[in-house]
C-alpha cells in the first residue's frame, strides 16, 4: 500500500486492522535506524508513523514487526506497553497467539469501534457549531482557540464519565447551573482546573471549588478565545455530548485517529489539533488521581499488623470500586 512517493506499508489486513512491518534478518527490532528525513526510528515507530497516514476507519488495532527471527506484537489499545514477543522457531506450537490476524468476531472491539466513531462524529458537530460563533472563521488564532477548546471539552466530558472528577455528572451539573452565562462559566472552570487547591480563592462558589486540580498544562493557556455559547451549543454539550453519550467506553487509539480526522489537514497544521497519545493522557491523569491512589495503597501495604492492614484495605478497595 503506497502512502507517498517514498514510504510503503509492507502489509495490512483490513478485516482485522493489522499493520505489518517486515524487516531483514539482520535488523534489530529494538534499535532505531535513520530514515529518509533524518529521523531515527525503530521499526515499530516507523510503523506507527505509517499508521498516521491511514484513514481513521483503517487505523490498526495491532502492529506486528518481524525480522524473520521473531515477531513483536503491539496491541494499539496499549501502544506504549512492551510488545509480546513470539519467536519464529516457536510458531508451530504457539500459532494460536496470532489468532487476532483472522478473528473478526470480537464484540468488544466492534463496540469500541462503533462508540469511537460516534464520538468523532459528535466532536465534528461540536466543532462546526462552535466555529460559527467566532467572528473570523479563517484566522489562525481562532482555529488555535477552537482546537484547544474542543480538547478541553472532550477531556471534561470523559473525566466526568470515567469518575475522574469524582461525581459522574459533575461537569454537566456545573454547566447546567450556569446555562445563561455558559461562556463565563467555562472560563472560570478552566482557570480553576489549572489552579492548585492551596492557591484558590476560598470564597469562590462551592461548585467550582469541588473540581480537582488538573496537572499537565492542559488548562494553562488562559488566552484562548471562547465565543458566545448560545442555546444550541449549550444544549449540544449538555444533552447530546453529556447526557446521551458514554465517553469512558471509547478506545483512545481509535478515537484519537477519529479526533484528528474530524478536522481537515490544513486546520490541523494551523490550529495545532493533534491526537493525545495514551502516554500523554497518563501524564495528565496519573497526577490527578492515580499517583495518589498508588501512594495510599503502598502505605497500606507497608502496615505490618495484618488486622490493621486488612481493616484499611477494605474501605480503600470499596472506594475504588465505587
Amino acid at each position: 500500500m503506497k502512502l507517498d512517493h517514498t514510504s510503503f506499508i509492507d502489509g495490512y489486513i483490513e478485516s482485522t486492522r493489522v499493520l505489518i512491518e517486515q524487516k531483514g534478518r539482520e535488523i534489530d527490532l529494538r534499535k532505531g535506524y535513520k530514515q529518509s528525513d533524518g529521523s531515527m526510528l525503530t521499526p515499530y515507530q516507523q510503523a506507527r508513523r505509517y499508521a498516521g497516514y491511514l484513514p481513521y476507519n483503517q487505523v490498526p488495532r495491532w502492529i506486528i514487526v518481524c525480522n524473520f527471527q521473531g515477531f513483536q506484537i503491539h496491541d494499539m489499545n496499549r501502544p506504549n506497553d512492551e510488545p509480546e514477543v513470539l519467536k519464529l522457531a516457536d510458531l508451530e506450537k504457539e500459532f494460536h497467539r496470532l489468532q487476532f490476524l483472522v478473528d473478526t468476531g470480537s464484540e468488544h472491539i466492534k463496540k469500541e469501534m462503533v462508540i469511537s466513531l460516534q464520538a468523532g462524529e459528535l466532536v465534528g458537530v461540536l466543532y462546526d457549531t462552535l466555529l460559527k460563533q467566532y467572528k473570523d472563521h479563517n484566522d489562525p488564532e481562532t482555529l488555535k482557540s477552537l482546537n484547544k477548546l474542543c480538547v478541553r471539552l472532550v477531556f471534561c466530558l470523559y473525566a466526568e464519565d470515567a469518575g475522574i472528577f469524582g461525581n459522574r455528572s459533575m461537569f454537566h451539573d456545573y454547566l447546567q447551573g450556569h446555562e445563561r452565562e455558559a461562556r463565563q462559566a467555562l472560563i472560570n472552570l478552566f482557570k480553576i482546573l489549572d489552579t492548585k487547591s492551596e492557591d484558590r480563592d476560598p470564597y469562590l462558589d462551592d461548585d467550582l471549588l469541588a473540581f480537582p486540580y488538573v496537572n499537565g498544562g492542559l488548562f494553562a493557556d488562559e488566552n484562548i478565545v471562547i465565543p458566545r455559547l448560545d442555546e444550541t451549543i449549550v444544549d449540544l454539550i449538555l444533552r447530546k455530548a453529556s447526557e446521551d453519550f458514554g465517553w469512558s467506553a471509547i478506545s483512545p487509539t481509535i478515537f484519537g485517529a477519529v479526533f484528528e480526522s474530524t478536522l481537515n489537514p490544513e486546520t490541523r497544521r494551523s490550529g495545532g489539533m493533534h491526537y493525545t497519545s495514551i502516554e500523554n493522557i497518563h501524564k495528565l491523569i496519573d497526577p490527578l488521581f492515580l499517583d495518589g491512589l498508588k501512594a495510599e495503597f503502598a502505605e497500606i501495604e507497608a502496615v505490618t499488623v495484618e488486622r490493621t492492614r486488612k481493616a484499611r484495605l477494605e474501605p480503600f478497595s470499596a472506594s475504588w470500586r465505587g
